[in-house]
């Protein structure tokens, strides 16, 4: 019976998490229609945030987001699908840095009582160069989490080891235009750097 309950909720989460990125799909205008399979309208992802950099700064969105970032939130502890996430998004910047495209890759993350900016350069570092990594109070990381409508919640941090379940997108946020597209997990790095590259182009 427990084993069977487990199933349920995990069934249940997921079903919610999927629901939810459904929503969140982005109204594009016609500038960047042809960038985009479809569009459903959803409420207004990202905005304004404040977090701390990897060299310890305090910055908002706007000195972040200079130009197409692909955003992702996770945590430096994790054992398998952040390493993964982020060494395919680095791999689409290396691509887009081929094609001409100047692009960058924003890892935010959801531990910050790990997670210090010293750590999360570190973690960064492994993946591009020019990688940025945010990090901040619980307070800030949570705000930047609300406005981008993603999901966290950490394991009892009693235990060193905890783990942080958490939402594993990755969006498109461009300069001036804001969150235009996300990416599951199953996208490829060269899908994303298609897609990447072709907001660009019509961003102008």
């Amino acid at each position: 019976m427990k084993s069977l309950l487990l199933v349920a909720v995990g069934v249940g989460t997921l079903a919610a998490i999927t629901g939810a990125a459904w929503l969140m799909r982005p109204t594009v205008d016609e500038q960047f229609a042809q960038c985009t399979g479809s569009a459903v309208a959803g409420g207004d992802i990202g905005g304004p945030f404040e977090l701390v950099s990897e060299t310890g700064e305090t910055v908002t969105d706007a000195d972040v987001i200079t130009k197409p970032s692909l955003v992702y939130f996770g945590y430096t502890f994790c054992p398998d699908v952040c390493p993964l996430d982020s060494a395919r998004n680095a791999e689409a910047i290396y691509l887009l840095e081929e094609q001409g495209v100047d692009a960058q890759a924003v890892f935010i993350s959801v531990d910050p009582q790990r997670d210090t900016p010293e750590v999360v350069r570190d973690f960064t570092d492994v993946f591009h160069d020019d990688m940025i990594g945010l990090t901040g109070s619980e307070e800030q990381v949570a705000a930047a989490s609300r406005a981008y409508r993603t999901y966290y919640r950490a394991e009892p941090a009693d235990d060193p080891y905890y783990l942080v379940d958490h939402s594993t997108q990755t969006y498109l946020v461009l300069p001036e235009h804001g969150f235009v597209e996300f990416f599951r997990r199953e996208a490829t790095a060269e899908q994303i750097a298609q897609t990447t590259a072709c907001f660009s182009a019509a961003a102008g």
